[in-house]
């Protein structure tokens, strides 16, 4: 994240940022698995501000944020994600302590065609959670789909459509199925993951982090 020194003032507060009570309000939804959809949970007010000032992400694929230029009240809205306030609001929907989690963020700009496919998550998230930057979607792709099993995407409880404003939550296990039908083309999102790194699980993660540059570097060789 942009040190704090080299930022430009934001337009609102964090506390303009979010509709907690409407998602403490908001029933946690049981079908296949745990999981909460909340439109509007991003408020009226503060969603063209963060379309405007969500970063300029050129290519596919997920970004840190800070790895690209990004406006004022997107960096507000980074330091919120990562507050006490907003882990504990998370925490009590699905009834966890996430206080000894670390929370992860990525950012992507562009869908591919390869995206969307069934899975869940790696283990070492116990909630993962997306917010988009969309004004508008006409796509008939591209939808979130909370699915009961990996093999039909059409098998489905609930269908999250990418608008801005929108948060999608859910508790990740081995049978949390999740997909979208093919899009390509511009879908702003944000993912935000609490991560168990303790454990085996957790060194697992450390290792992948460390070796990812070497990765990557090997696979376009």
């Amino acid at each position: 994240m942009a040190q704090a020194a080299a930022r430009m003032p934001a337009e609102l507060s964090a506390d303009e940022l979010f509709d907690y009570d409407k998602l403490a309000a908001t029933p946690l939804r049981t079908d296949p698995y745990n999981h909460v959809l909340v439109e509007d949970f991003v408020t009226k007010q503060a969603q063209p501000l963060l379309i405007r000032d969500y970063p300029e992400i050129a290519g596919p694929g997920n970004v840190e944020p800070g790895s690209v230029p990004q406006g004022p009240t997107f960096e507000v809205l980074l330091d919120e994600l990562e507050s006490p306030r907003f882990r504990d609001a998370i925490g009590a929907k699905f009834g966890l302590d996430l206080t000894r989690t670390e929370p992860t963020i990525g950012l992507r700009s562009l869908a591919e065609a390869t995206d969307g496919r069934i899975h869940h998550d790696h283990r070492s998230k116990l909630i993962t959670l997306l917010l988009y930057f969309n004004e508008s979607w006409d796509s008939p792709g591209g939808k979130l789909r909370i699915c009961r099993s990996e093999h039909d995407i059409e098998d489905y409880t609930t269908e999250v459509e990418p608008l801005s404003g929108t948060l999608i939550a859910f508790r990740n296990t081995p049978t949390s199925w999740h997909g979208h039908k093919q899009h390509v083309g511009v879908r702003r999102m944000l993912q935000l993951s609490f991560r168990d790194m303790s454990g085996t699980v957790g060194l697992e993660r450390k290792i992948s982090k460390i070796t990812k540059p070497i990765r990557r570097m090997l696979n376009m060789s």
